[in-house]
């Protein structure tokens, strides 16, 4: 009883309270690290190292066996538990879990969304992003993203639309995206690689081996993450909730998801958009090469649902309790609901 009092504590909001909304009440919580290697790093000369400001130096010796690669989980298991198996979420590039907590501008984000639908959750940062290992052996140099880039990469307006003066920033009609909080959102973007996908989806496939089966919830760059595990490990991943993948798994080896159920979730301006456009159309054929070997794909264009002004950042946008909805039925008709 002190447990769960303590994580009610800990869980329920003041701003979840304040809306009327019961309690997140959880059987446990808690973080792990799967993945990694162990690589060796020689012939580097001994240093001498001040640690803290008019401290006593140290030498410091380089050589050694160092882990690296290795990838941070959380996970918070509910008290009344509803959805049949785990749901994982994978955040897409420059990105960490935080992707899916609480919203830029203060409101719960899809994290508390399943929580309270009766999901045991589980939200990691990709190996070399936030709480998971980072190693200066990477090839290749950092990715940054300047601070206007996300607002026309991901929709938020159209090319063009980005200002230094707010004042004159413009938007896609309608947007859902609450730009009041755009600065905010900035402070989640982390450097990226492009060379690191092979080891970012052998931490996903550790993490994959150690909690499920499971349904895997994907965005944007994990997309093509999802996919690639769910190839690797077809019996633990029994479904795929993929939100505007940014790249797929490979062609060769559609018919290993022929089982598993999966929908792919657009917001607005995806199809006219002269990057995205290009991005989902070879989703839609990797899609329909999945299709031709037996698979069950779903593909949901918010709009032709009736729900409109979405960005790329789908579970950051005003009305994203309204697509969490969408999933939430399709996964009770695929029978992952109790």
């Amino acid at each position: 009883m002190r447990m769960v009092l303590t994580l009610m504590a800990t869980l329920a909001a003041s701003s979840a309270l304040a809306q009327g909304k019961e309690p997140i009440l959880l059987r446990d919580m808690g973080s792990f690290h799967v993945g990694g290697r162990h690589i060796e790093v020689k012939g580097q000369p001994v240093k001498e190292i001040v640690f803290t400001p008019g401290g006593v130096p140290a030498k410091v010796d380089p050589n050694g066996v160092y882990q690296v690669e290795q990838m941070y989980a959380q996970y918070f298991l509910v008290q009344n538990r509803k959805g049949k198996l785990p749901l994982l979420m994978w955040h897409g590039g420059g990105l960490t879990g935080v992707t899916y907590e609480t919203k830029p501008d203060g409101n719960p984000g899809w994290l508390n969304y399943f929580l309270r639908h009766g999901w045991d959750t589980y939200i990691s940062d990709a190996m070399e992003r936030g709480r998971s290992g980072w190693t200066d052996k990477f090839k290749g140099d950092p990715v940054f993203l300047p601070l206007g880039d996300p607002w026309e990469r991901f929709r938020v307006g159209p090319i063009g639309s980005w200002n230094d003066d707010k004042g004159k920033r413009t938007t896609y009609p309608g947007v859902q995206f609450p730009i009041d909080a755009y600065e905010q959102f900035m402070k989640q973007g982390v450097p990226r690689w492009v060379t690191t996908d092979e080891q970012i989806v052998a931490a996903y496939i550790e993490l994959v081996d150690k909690v499920c089966p499971c349904v895997v919830l994907v965005h944007s760059q994990a997309g093509s993450f999802g996919f690639k595990v769910a190839e690797a490990r077809p019996d633990k991943v029994k479904a795929l909730i993929a939100v505007e993948p940014s790249a797929t798994g490979a062609m060769e080896k559609v018919a290993a998801l022929k089982d598993i159920p999966m929908v792919v979730i657009y917001g607005d301006n995806a199809k006219e958009h002269p990057r995205w456009g290009k991005i989902r159309q070879n989703v839609v054929n990797y899609l329909g090469a999945i299709k031709e070997a037996g698979g069950k794909v779903d593909v949901i264009d918010l709009p032709d649902v009736g729900i409109r002004g979405n960005t790329h950042m789908v579970m950051m946008d005003k009305n994203s309790d309204a697509v969490a909805d969408v999933m939430q039925k399709w996964l009770a008709g695929k029978g992952f609901v109790d």
